[in-house]
């Protein structure tokens, strides 16, 4: 143990604290504030590079665009950092409409976004020479030239400028585009060619389709194609023909020398019906019009049946006009009328003479006499008087039922079915007329002869033309073909593809089965002539075709809808637009639902019945084909020839569409089969 003492603890001094002291207190350095921020956008930079995508922006344009793309954004090169959302990008550059769209980043680590710029419209002007024409774009009218400043779209565009009577240009531009300013200077060609033309004399009026363009001598524009011209002067003939002309291709027709215009005669007589010929040449029936040669005698002569013989000289002036009315003096002839019983009234042509028998003096023509009397069927005859020779006629009135059982049928029908009508030239208005046709008529063909001709004897006429159905009942293996897909060969279409032989050859055929003596003659199979007695079935005679179709009381008729050309409504079955690529030439605007043969009797029937006579197929005629003279000598009943080897087809068909073939005294012949030839029956009554 220590001897040390312990030392005393002494009391230390006691000072209270200064409480104005100030309180001091710790403090960070800012470099360290500045160390953990930075340590944060570290962090954070870190975090965005590790969950961001790399998205690639791609501008189809051909000037420099500007992207913005809204959003935390870190443009990296030619692509941007961001993380996966929407974002609103828009693009601009100079030329171009701008780009808006929300695009859509996913969570693949690399992306790429195409943004293609559709350029604003190219600025386009046009000048043309000549200046005015009309410019179409892609088909859409746009303005006249010159057009100035013009949006187009960029891209190719096809431009057609058309002006009057200058050939149409069509060209492509490329449009650039971009507010691209463009110039297109374009010339016209003239549709026009330059053509001369003299005339002797001169001063006549040039006529180009109906339109006056100038007086001779001269050069007239004329717009390229097919064309009609006609001269005309005052007191000469007009002169047309046909132009053709080709644009920039001018032409020098020469001198055409003018030739004095013939007189026009007006000629009439009382009765009517007359035969006229002209120095000896027939010219058709009164009423009618001549043209005569100016400055030279012509021999003017009527003639009628029943009538003396009238004849004048005539002279006229160039381009001058003339009527004449000729009054024929009758030659008479005597006709004892015997009628039973007595008290019944007498008429000759409708009116009345007197009642019971007696002796009536009468023009030498074709007269109607009738008795009739209450209670009694009426009884009617024709008789052509002759002078110096008394005729004897008796009419004997039935009751109504005796009458019926000797009267002949309207109507009758072959085995076949077919259904024939009655035809007694001597009951119509007319049974004397003119075939053939004017030379003034337009489309008039030169076997289209005028000669008169007459009908007395009844016939039957077969309403529609024969079938398929019913020609195979003759001849089980015939075939009629067909045109481009477009079969003839159906049950009722008109047969067709038969020869003028095979026709006649079916009439006989036909005649037999009904037991009816045959109208033609045959020798092995082939037809060598014809009995005019029999009365079997046969081809319609030429002057009975002509008869039924254009004879409608007093007036001839031109086409089977009338005198009108084009028809206005459909009527037959002609070559019409449906037919344009089977047939060619067509009636323009004509449709009449058929592109080649139709159904026998589809359209309408004419007055007495018949079918098809202007249309559907064209039709063999009796008659051995011949051209008819102009003696003017009237024929009764004519059967022409006993054979020939040629014969008449009369009627237009499917195929046939131009006026010429429409007009009712149209004239073809053959004798071998064509696919729009067929055939129609008749025979006598009695």
């Amino acid at each position: 143990m220590s001897d040390r003492k312990p030392e005393s603890i002494q009391a230390a001094a006691f000072e209270p604290l200064d409480p104005t002291a100030a309180t001091v207190k710790a403090r960070i350095p800012a470099s360290r504030w500045l160390l953990v921020v930075a340590i944060v956008v570290f962090v954070m930079a870190l975090w965005f590079l590790l969950t961001a995508r790399s998205l690639e922006i791609s501008v189809v344009a051909e000037e420099e665009a500007s992207l913005d793309l809204a959003g935390l954004v870190l443009p990296f090169g030619d692509r941007f950092l961001l993380r996966s959302g929407t974002y609103s990008l828009s693009v601009t550059a100079p030329g171009y409409h701008p780009y808006t769209s929300d695009i859509e980043v996913s969570r693949d680590a690399t992306q790429r976004q195409e943004v293609i710029l559709q350029p604003l419209p190219g600025r386009l002007t046009i000048a043309s020479t000549p200046a005015g024409a009309s410019l179409t774009v892609d088909e859409e009218v746009v303005g006249v030239t010159p057009l100035t400043d013009l949006p187009l779209e960029a891209g190719a565009r096809t431009l057609v400028l058309e002006y009057p009577r200058y050939i149409p240009l069509t060209q492509t531009i490329d449009v650039t585009g971009r507010n691209v300013q463009q110039r297109l200077d374009l010339s016209l060609d003239p549709a026009w060619a330059d053509v001369s033309i003299t005339t002797e004399p001169a001063g006549a009026q040039f006529l180009l389709d109906g339109e006056p363009q100038g007086a001779t001598p001269g050069t007239f524009e004329v717009l390229q194609g097919d064309h009609e011209v006609t001269l005309v002067l005052p007191g000469f003939a007009s002169e047309s023909f046909p132009l053709t002309a080709e644009a920039g291709i001018a032409q020098e027709l020469g001198t055409v020398v003018l030739t004095p215009a013939t007189g026009v005669l007006t000629l009439s007589s009382t009765p009517s019906g007359a035969n006229v010929s002209v120095d000896g040449e027939f010219a058709g029936q009164t009423p009618l019009e001549l043209e005569l040669e100016p400055n030279m005698d012509h021999r003017v002569s009527l003639s009628r049946a029943g009538y003396r013989r009238a004849s004048q000289t005539l002279r006229m002036e160039a381009g001058a006009s003339l009527e004449r009315k000729i009054s024929l003096k009758p030659l008479l002839g005597d006709v004892l009328v015997k009628v039973s019983p007595p008290e019944a009234e007498l008429l000759v042509n409708g009116k009345v003479v007197g009642s019971g028998s007696q002796t009536l003096s009468l023009p030498a023509v074709l007269q109607r006499i009738e008795a009739r009397l209450d209670g009694y069927e009426s009884s009617k005859r024709s008789v052509t008087p002759r002078p110096g020779l008394e005729q004897l006629i008796e009419l004997t009135l039935l009751t109504p039922e005796a009458a019926r059982k000797a009267r002949l049928t309207p109507t009758i029908t072959t085995a076949l079915g077919q259904t024939l009508t009655l035809m007694n030239p001597l009951d119509s208005p007319r049974n004397e007329f003119t075939m053939g046709a004017s030379r003034r008529d337009p489309g008039r063909r030169a076997n289209e002869v005028l000669h008169p001709v007459r009908l007395e004897r009844p016939f039957y006429f077969q309403n529609q033309e024969v079938t398929n159905a019913q020609f195979r009942q003759f001849q089980a293996s015939h075939n009629s073909g067909q045109i481009e897909g477009n079969s003839l060969n159906r049950e009722h279409q008109p047969v067709a593809q038969i020869s003028w032989q095979q026709a006649a050859s079916f009439c006989n055929w036909l005649s037999t089965r009904e037991g009816l003596t045959p109208f033609y003659q045959e020798q092995q199979g082939i037809i060598i002539g014809f009995n005019p007695d029999a009365l079997g079935y046969r081809l319609p005679t030429e002057a009975e075709w002509a008869w039924v179709a254009r004879i409608r009381g007093e007036e001839l008729q031109r086409f089977t809808w009338g005198d009108d050309f084009p028809p206005k409504k459909v009527a037959e079955n002609v070559a019409d637009n449906s037919s344009a690529y089977v047939t060619g030439r067509v009636l323009n605007g004509y449709n009449d639902g058929y592109v080649v043969s139709a159904p026998v009797g589809s359209f309408i029937a004419d007055e007495r019945g018949i079918f098809d006579l202007g249309g559907n197929v064209s039709e063999w005629i009796h008659d051995v084909y011949t051209i008819p003279t102009s003696s003017g000598v009237v024929e009764t009943d004519p059967l022409g020839g006993q054979r020939g080897d040629n014969y008449v087809i009369r009627g237009a068909s499917w195929a046939l569409g131009r006026l010429p073939e429409l007009r009712l005294s149209y004239r073809d012949y053959g004798q071998a089969g064509r696919d729009d030839v067929g055939f129609r029956i008749a025979r006598y009554a009695e």
